[in-house]
């Protein structure tokens, strides 16, 4: 029963981090964003902003473009 219970925290954890982790993965594999140069703190906070911004419509993309064939 506490094993049970267990794997059901760790099953909802691991739903979670999967759901906050993607975004990174986007950012870091499709747009190359993987170091920062120092350009000043407001420069650098818009362009991750604008990365989250692409990410998310990345993530959703088959749902904004028209069915292809």
């Amino acid at each position: 029963r506490a094993r049970a219970r267990e794997e059901r925290w760790e099953h909802f954890k691991a739903s979670v981090r999967a759901k906050v982790e993607h975004p990174f993965r986007v950012i870091n594999r499709q747009f190359g964003y993987t170091k920062v140069r120092y350009r000043g703190l407001a420069k650098n906070t818009a362009q991750v902003q604008t990365l989250f911004a692409l990410s998310n419509l990345w993530m959703v993309r088959r749902h904004l473009l028209p069915a292809r064939g």
